[in-house]
């Protein structure tokens, strides 16, 4: 089969992210200081090396730069400081709008005033529910619920699992991969394991915090939907679920807010550069865990009427997270990451 040659493909790369192609001379530091560079995976030079060649339909095959938890140490080491870590994280983005089928991922991902106009667009929307239903604070709330519901299912049916098929169609079935039952299953189970422990980041760190607070946030994160989607936490008189809402959307609130100092202080090589996304990613997931807090807050003090307006914003970024963020931005890589697990597996073996 032969492989095409794409010698643009570096300057459509820059338009997802911050991209010093050339800066990169193959010294091998990257790939020896990363602890993911095993089992044949060159973390992260191989995938400089195809950018710099231009291959554009071979990298679109790739699980690698999913595999990449980007713990900054090799963008810390590289002596012509050309960001390695930033590279697998802008190829990640580009990948995303590879396998969305809407063309949306790729446009929010380059174009911020697009992005801006779409969260502002779900904003008014939002604000338009409110005043056909005159503000009332019951009707406004069984709208948020009956919404949360539908969104998910709707965001997942019409956008992530197509998202997930054409991931599987370009790194495995294009790819001509054929794999066993047995090594289909074995791959599904570490998908679970690893979607939900992340535990392949205990790798990159010589301490366990960061990964914990990731844990954590994608704990609280999984328990705070279930809780007001499933079982209406803001209705509900169950104590309970009343408490464990309490306790999850305070999880999520307090960790997200130290991921946004991360950022601010680029400390780290993983906060260093932040695309837009990053920041709205992490920034709409603490202002959903705090205002979800608050409102049940609220209920709970037989104040929400006179804070009606902290719900409508709630629901306003809650409508934006499940309609722009979760589809189309950063929250697709903790999909996409999990499933790559799966396929990395798959290309083990073949057969």
């Amino acid at each position: 089969m032969s492989t095409r040659v794409d010698p643009t493909f570096k300057n459509t790369l820059q338009t997802y992210g911050k991209g010093n192609w050339n800066e990169c001379y193959h010294c091998g530091n990257c790939t020896a200081v990363c602890p993911l560079s095993e089992d044949g995976f060159l973390f992260p030079r191989k995938g400089v090396r195809a950018i710099q060649m231009g291959l554009k339909d071979k990298l679109a095959g790739e699980v690698d730069p999913w595999l990449c938890y980007y713990c900054g140490e090799c963008s810390e080491t590289c002596p012509r400081d050309a960001n390695p870590g930033e590279l697998m994280m802008t190829l990640r983005r580009y990948l995303t709008s590879v396998y969305d089928w809407t063309g949306l991922a790729g446009l929010f991902y380059k174009s911020l005033p697009a992005l801006i106009i779409a969260l502002v667009l779900v904003a008014a929307a939002i604000i338009g529910v409110g005043i056909t239903k005159n503000f009332n604070t019951k009707s406004v709330m069984d709208f948020g619920h009956h919404f949360e519901r539908i969104a998910v299912f709707a965001v997942i049916a019409i956008f992530l699992l197509p998202s997930i098929f054409r991931m599987f169609w370009f790194t495995t079935i294009k790819a001509n991969i054929k794999a066993s039952l047995r090594t289909y299953i074995k791959g599904f189970w570490l998908l679970i394991k690893h979607m939900f422990t992340q535990l392949n980041t205990l790798k990159c760190e010589q301490n366990t915090l960061r990964w914990l607070e990731h844990f954590l946030v994608v704990i609280g994160y999984i328990t705070l939907l279930i809780t007001t989607v499933f079982l209406n936490w803001f209705s509900t008189d169950h104590s309970f679920i009343i408490y464990l809402g309490y306790f999850v959307s305070g999880l999520i609130f307090i960790f997200t807010f130290d991921f946004i100092l991360g950022r601010f202080k680029k400390k780290k090589g993983i906060s260093k550069f932040s695309h837009p996304t990053d920041w709205l990613f992490v920034i709409w997931l603490f202002f959903i865990g705090l205002f979800a807090f608050f409102t049940r807050l609220f209920i709970d003090t037989d104040l929400i009427n006179q804070f009606l307006w902290l719900y409508v914003i709630h629901l306003i970024m809650l409508a934006q997270w499940a309609l722009i963020i979760v589809p189309f931005g950063k929250w697709t890589h903790f999909l996409y990451r999990s499933f790559a697990v799966l396929f990395a597996e798959l290309k083990k073996e073949k057969i």
